[in-house]
């Protein structure tokens, strides 16, 4: 079986369906989508799986929570023995360096969060036994995936760790603190994790740096900025939390986020206003043409329909209107909604 299986937020099948196939004809790798509305996964099928994955990085794929590269699907399992059949369909495979069982995360397939703990601990000796699976992890080989959308019916797949999720289903465990502001905390959490690597975030977040926060009410981003000690502006004509003033790092502004421009250059602008997406790429683009932040962090409301060909215009729309070379990644992430978040950088 060649082609890639990609998880995605429950709903958002066909965006993702539609960036796989235009992003894969871009790159002249054609190939079509299978997918059930609410599955929460696409499968896209291809010719030559590993260029397709090559050519598809996760960190760029926008509705894609996970990207794995298929080995097989087995959709007839016996459940009294389904191991038989996956050392079958994984005979003359590379040794793997980890395996994970999981599920999309659907309504109908969380119920097999159950099947897949269980089958994991009599599948992982199973493996090893064949010599399929080191003894150790060990994330320099590729890593194993079973994913199941019911007791009979699994694929086998595998993941590059340097171009995949981190993450079991693609999703962060992130806890939210009892003195975070907002739930929106998570958000912000989850950008820094997922549209920054580990050497971005030690170079791009350090302590003093200076930063604007637009639409601030209550300070759920501001909170987060200041954890990573920078001094935040946070503009809002609504109250921030006591907690997060109390922190010595913060102004706050009552004004109109949306209108309001720094009186200096600022290293980091965030902003989660509810506004029509087009309109937030233009302000958003103006922060960069006029030089007045390096670096952002911003939401993009998304319409009910028409979702895929939205998101590419507003952020070609962002990249045209900014007028210099800028560095965009974009992620609908877990904690995001009918929303996608985008992380935008100068390019030296």
């Amino acid at each position: 079986m060649s082609g890639l299986l990609c998880y995605c937020r429950q709903g958002f099948e066909p965006e993702l369906a539609a960036e796989l196939g235009e992003r894969a004809a871009l790159a002249g790798f054609p190939g079509y989508a299978r997918t059930e509305r609410n599955s929460a996964f696409v499968v896209f099928m291809g010719e030559d799986a590993g260029g397709l994955s090559r050519a598809l990085p996760w960190r760029e794929l926008i509705y894609a929570r996970q990207k794995l590269q298929l080995i097989a699907e087995l959709p007839a399992l016996d459940p009294k023995d389904r191991i038989t059949p996956m050392l079958a369909a994984l005979a003359g495979q590379t040794r793997f360096g980890d395996l994970w069982v999981e599920h999309p995360d659907s309504d109908t397939a969380k119920p097999l969060a159950g099947l897949a703990r269980s089958f994991g601990n009599a599948l992982r000796p199973a493996l090893r036994k064949a010599g399929l699976l080191s003894d150790k992890e060990n994330p320099r080989l590729p890593r194993l995936h079973v994913v199941f959308v019911d007791g009979n019916h699994a694929y086998l797949c595998i993941a590059d760790p340097a171009d995949a999720s981190p993450w079991p289903l693609g999703i962060p465990r992130l806890k939210l603190l009892s003195d975070a502001p907002s739930r929106s905390a998570l958000k912000l959490e989850e950008a820094l994790l997922s549209l920054l690597d580990a050497g971005e975030r030690e170079h791009l977040l350090k302590a003093g740096m200076t930063a604007a926060d637009l639409g601030a009410a209550p300070g759920g981003w501001t909170w987060i900025l200041t954890r990573h000690h920078l001094r935040v502006t946070s503009v809002d004509n609504g109250p921030l939390k006591q907690n997060v003033m109390d922190s010595g790092l913060v102004e706050h502004l009552r004004a109109d986020g949306f209108q309001w421009k720094p009186s200096r250059s600022l290293d980091w602008m965030v902003c989660d206003m509810v506004e029509q997406p087009r309109r937030v790429a233009e302000r958003m683009a103006t922060w960069f043409r006029e030089g007045w932040c390096r670096h952002a962090v911003f939401n993009l409301k998304l319409p009910m329909k028409k979702r895929w060909d939205e998101t590419r215009l507003c952020l070609d729309l962002f990249v045209e209107q900014a007028e210099r070379p800028v560095m965009v990644r974009a992620k609908q992430l877990y904690h995001d909604r009918e929303e996608i978040t985008v992380f935008a950088t100068t390019r030296r």
